[in-house]
């Protein structure tokens, strides 16, 4: 299969695509300038704020979105009435499920999310022109099927101390992920409140905010009030998300 690129220079692509996060990282990278042109003719940007429901339960898929900006939750909910947030979504992923008619997740803003959006047509017509589109998003539904097995195992096997250093190490390395692997200290604001990071972990609030206390004290993380972490090695903070004897 071609694993051909675009050129980003190219004066053909449209001016709202050149400088898109999506367009360089995301599904919209193997589009051709034509491609991109009948894209950007039926795409609208959303902001959407913390806590706005962005994509409903249940309810008929119209439109699809490249998130652009911000941290997305995915959310299943049960018939009587409880919920559980089952995965994370960051900029540049996709938010949606091609060729399905519903969906049984609900999509949520957990911080404030900036999206383009497309009709849900469109994205099929280009995969039926664009071999390499089909490839991406299949690409990107083994990405988030390997993170699914992985939180499996950090959910049924790890610690609570490694729960949450999994979580702090999962939000530091996909909120910015080309310094994942720097030796520099990273900062960054935690994308989900203490009740829901203890629901995404299956843990108890107050459970949540003592393993923070710890890796705070044993220098795997600072803090700056309640919601900025300073991650002073990511090296040690993916040790701890797997072992507890630091």
């Amino acid at each position: 299969m071609s694993n051909k690129r675009v050129d980003i220079h190219n004066s053909n692509i449209p001016q709202v695509c050149v400088a898109c996060e999506a367009r360089h990282h995301g599904v919209c990278g193997t589009l051709t300038p034509a491609q991109l042109t009948k894209l950007s003719q039926t795409t609208n940007k959303h902001i959407y704020s913390p806590d706005e429901e962005m994509v409903p339960a249940g309810g008929e898929i119209s439109h699809y979105s490249n998130i652009l900006s911000g941290v997305v939750k995915l959310t299943r909910l049960m018939a009587d009435g409880r919920q559980q947030i089952v995965g994370l979504q960051f900029a540049p992923d996709f938010l949606g499920r091609p060729f399905r008619a519903s969906s049984d997740i609900s999509a949520e803003a957990a911080t404030e999310v900036r999206v383009c959006a497309f009709p849900k047509s469109t994205l099929e017509e280009l995969v039926n022109e664009a071999p390499e589109l089909e490839h991406k998003l299949h690409e990107q539904a083994l990405k988030e099927l390997d993170e699914a097995r992985e939180w499996i195992l950090t959910l049924g096997r790890k610690t609570a101390t490694e729960k949450v250093a999994s979580f702090l190490y999962l939000i530091a390395t996909h909120i910015d992920p080309e310094r994942s692997l720097d030796t520099a200290p990273m900062r960054f604001e935690l994308p989900l409140k203490r009740a829901d990071i203890a629901d995404f972990l299956g843990l108890t609030i107050e459970t949540v905010s003592r393993q923070i206390t710890k890796l705070r004290k044993s220098g795997i993380i600072e803090l700056e009030g309640t919601r900025i972490v300073i991650v002073p090695s990511i090296a040690a903070l993916r040790r701890a998300s797997a072992s507890d004897s630091f």
